[in-house]
């Protein structure tokens, strides 16, 4: 073991905990904890300022699972824990942005770092996870169902390509957390009390036109 092994993914807690969502809709005079889900991730930032800021925050939170992957596979390229340091760098990620040690241990869905974290190990399999996605979201509008059945497709997917066991264990554990953080929505969904996404942005877009 050597420094390396404990430093990344110590820095990659600390990217993942960057809430990029609340700095970017600082501007806007909005804290948007406190409006519409309260969660500081990319939908509700779209929902409460506007769709440029919105994907502004997924790209940044997507970076925030990448670059701590990229990092670790381009400075541990020779070392034999390689694939153990960089699976602890893409979950210390994502448990930064749920649990940012910036927002008092609380934080977002983790749904845009872990496309940042499967968009580097593996693009074939988050391109099917993608697909599900977009097939669920689409016809039902629901954000957070789509979320949940790509997450758990890509588990699934990882085994069918054949990728390795950290790939697999590394989605397990995002799924996991993802499910977690989504409990709300599924009791939501469950309850059929869920909003699906073109209906609340038109609510609220309509009560703050100045700020979309």
């Amino acid at each position: 073991m050597n420094s390396l092994h404990f430093l990344l993914p110590a820095a990659a807690y600390m990217i993942g905990s960057i809430p990029f969502g609340l700095l970017l809709s600082r501007g806007s005079g909005i804290d948007i904890r406190q409006h519409g889900s309260g969660n500081i991730g990319a939908t509700n930032v779209s929902r409460l300022v506007g769709k440029k800021v919105g994907f502004l925050t997924l790209l940044l939170d997507a970076v925030k699972g990448w670059l701590p992957m990229f990092a670790a596979g381009l400075l541990l390229s020779d070392d034999s824990s390689r694939s153990l340091i960089t699976a602890l760098c893409g979950a210390a990620a994502v448990t930064g942005h749920m649990f940012s040690i910036f927002l008092r241990f609380k934080g977002g869905k983790g749904v845009a770092t872990a496309l940042g974290i499967f968009l580097y190990i593996a693009p074939k399999a988050l391109l099917v996870s993608l697909a599900v996605f977009i097939a669920v979201t689409a016809p039902t509008g629901f954000v957070s169902l789509g979320s949940l059945l790509g997450s758990a497709a890509m588990p699934l997917s990882l085994y069918f390509f054949a990728e390795p066991l950290w790939k697999f264990w590394l989605a397990v554990f995002v799924g996991m957390m993802i499910w977690i953080k989504h409990y709300q929505n599924i009791r939501r969904l469950l309850n059929g009390t869920e909003k699906r996404f073109r209906e609340k942005e038109k609510i609220i877009s309509s009560q703050n036109r100045p700020l979309a």
